[in-house]
């Protein structure tokens, strides 16, 4: 039917997501959902076989004490950002807003929180599903991201966050991360066959918008979930040197480059092969056409 994510609820050993991984084959991204506590003693294991993992902190908060839960939060996240999988946090963020039109202090905090910890996305339920004002609910969380990311202290906490690479890759990646801090780079440009390289870039969380593009639909729509991250399908390149001409037109298509602006690309050699980038480019978008 075209799923892109198929969330495993109650997960309490590696074997459960294991079991779902044979299910899927592959047909779709797996998602742990951490809501109860034998989860944590398996913790490593399961996200190991997961690719990405949701704080659901509805159920946690009636398995564990209050004061568990923020803690548990901080674990998951971290450990997820060292993996690099996309992290959720959900449940009860603005939940006086089912009947309010604004939310309390408390509630904006335990957004924001999330955002500074470095999740790739929040997550409203009866806010939304079945509360009174769906679109205040939805502007004020997004108010909220905006502000924070804003912060000029919100930078210097992801890189504090980020762990040391580890690999090549990674080694590759944070060096188009640091090249990106220029102020004449428009954008990061990604490509991708699996959307390891654009979640690579993710975890660093670069000021510049990534631009993912791929020439398989269900990686870029699966990529909608990863922080800053705007994905597009394109045809496949044969040609290392049409890279820089793809990556500058795409950039430009979609809003994320300026004219003049520079676009750094990453890109594996051989073309279409499924692995890690070993191509660092920097293009620059013309000033007119």
């Amino acid at each position: 039917q075209g799923v892109d994510w198929v969330a495993l609820s109650f997960v309490q050993r590696a074997a459960d997501m294991a079991e779902l991984r044979q299910i899927v084959l592959g047909r779709a991204g797996v998602l742990a959902k951490i809501e109860k506590p034998a989860a944590l003693e398996a913790l490593d294991e399961i996200l190991d076989l997961s690719e990405a993992v949701m704080v659901a902190r509805g159920d946690l908060g009636v398995e564990l004490a209050p004061e568990d839960v923020p803690v548990v939060q901080k674990t998951l996240v971290r450990a997820a950002r060292t993996r690099g999988i996309p992290v959720i946090v959900a449940t009860q963020m603005l939940e006086s807003m089912i009947h309010s039109p604004t939310p309390t202090r408390a509630e904006a905090s335990d957004v924001a929180a999330a955002v500074y910890e470095g999740v790739d996305a929040v997550m409203l339920s009866a806010e939304t599903a079945a509360g009174d004002y769906p679109l205040e609910a939805v502007g004020m969380m997004d108010r909220i991201l905006t502000r924070v990311e804003r912060d000029p202290r919100w930078p210097e906490l992801m890189a504090a966050e980020y762990p040391v690479e580890d690999a090549d890759a990674d080694a590759l990646v944070a060096a188009a991360r640091r090249a990106a801090d220029s102020a004449s780079t428009g954008c990061l440009a990604a490509f991708t066959t699996t959307g390891q390289t654009a979640l690579r870039l993710s975890r660093e969380r670069p000021l510049q918008p990534t631009l993912a593009l791929t020439t398989r639909l269900a990686t870029a729509r699966r990529l909608a979930l990863a922080w800053g991250v705007e994905a597009r399908v394109v045809s496949t390149i044969t040609d290392p040197e049409d890279l820089a001409r793809v990556a500058v037109d795409e950039a430009l298509a979609a809003g994320l480059c300026p004219p003049g602006h520079r676009v750094l690309i990453l890109a594996g050699l051989p073309m279409g092969s499924p692995g890690a980038a070993n191509i660092l480019r920097i293009a620059h978008a013309p000033l007119r056409r």
